[in-house]
């Protein structure tokens, strides 16, 4: 389970693991491809979660890489993998809360304009604060071999540095913390306002037939906007467990089954972002299913013709060769 102060990061743990930072780049790859190829899509919300895909695929790329090395030195590699996984990890928390912020001023505050003009401070935060940390920790040799303490193999704050828990906050846990406290605080608060105005707005509304189609649209973003600060936290808090067992120096953090879903959490995010808002987002959806549709029935309809049209030897040409 542990060797001194080391974390042994077992096979099937990599294995498990590196699936989930596979499923993170697929997932991620996928909301950035739909982004480009449909233009109208582009809207501003969705440009947000492209920005915060951008760093779930960096984060999954940087965190395989750990996890199949499971660096046991300060190398130049490790370096390198843990400044991109901070970079990653710590913007990806600002372009969550992002997310929420724009929501919130948008649809609560009901003010578009406002909204859209903090896209260009999102940018300057969400990308210039993990910079700023990141070159520092860099900068000041904090960034290294971790012993797998609170990691999963891959590299983040040295083990020997001696002021290493205030850098843990810095590169990545007091944002964490932070996203724990903002996320349901700004999700309830749209939820709840949603609710308000869908109910002034039905005393004033004649009685009409049933719209089941708008009404199961509106429930799938009432479960949204219930998921998204849930799945988050669900995802995140392994994380936070093992740094609060660290702090009260328990070996209970190397436990291999903590291990395993500090591993899934911290690695799943861009998964988990494809389920909600690609398969989960019906058009969407449905544009995924023609597309892969037409391309199956492309690829039949080609064997069909190759299989009736077989190949004739040219005019001249003989058969035989």
């Amino acid at each position: 389970m542990a060797n001194g102060n080391q974390t042994v990061v077992y096979v099937s743990e990599q294995v498990v693991v590196l699936f989930t930072c596979a499923l993170s780049f697929l997932g991620s790859s996928l909301i950035i491809l739909t982004f480009i190829i449909w233009s109208d899509l582009r809207t501003t919300p969705r440009k947000l979660l492209v920005y915060l895909s951008v760093s779930d695929w960096l984060s999954a790329v940087s965190y395989a890489f750990g996890v199949w090395k499971v660096f046991r030195t300060d190398s130049v590699d490790c370096v390198v993998q843990g400044a991109i996984s901070t970079f990653a990890n710590t913007s990806s928390f600002f372009w969550t809360v992002a997310i929420a912020v724009y929501l919130y001023v948008f649809i609560v505050r009901s003010n578009q304009r406002v909204a859209d003009s903090l896209v260009l401070f999102f940018h300057v935060v969400s990308w210039g604060i993990p910079l700023a940390i990141t070159v520092a920790a860099v900068s000041l040799n904090k960034i290294g071999y971790d012993a797998s303490e609170v990691s999963v193999g891959w590299c983040w704050v040295r083990i020997h540095a001696s002021d290493r828990v205030l850098w843990m906050l810095l590169t990545g846990k007091i944002w964490e913390f932070l996203a724990y406290l903002t996320l349901p605080v700004l999700y309830i608060l749209i939820k709840r306002h949603i609710h308000i105005a869908h109910a002034a707005l039905s005393e004033y509304r004649p009685i009409l037939p049933n719209r089941p189609q708008t009404h199961s649209f509106t429930s799938m973003a009432d479960v949204k906007l219930t998921l998204i600060p849930i799945i988050f936290i669900a995802l995140r808090i392994w994380s936070t467990v093992r740094f609060i067992l660290l702090l009260a120096d328990s070996s209970a953090r190397q436990h291999p089954v903590l291990v395993t879903l500090h591993g899934i959490g911290n690695t799943s995010q861009g998964a988990a972002n494809c389920i909600m808002f690609v398969l989960l987002t019906q058009p969407i959806r449905a544009r995924l299913c023609t597309t892969l549709c037409c391309c199956c029935s492309k690829c039949r309809a080609e064997g069909q013709h190759s299989q009736n049209n077989p190949h004739r030897p040219l005019e001249g040409q003989d058969a035989s060769t």
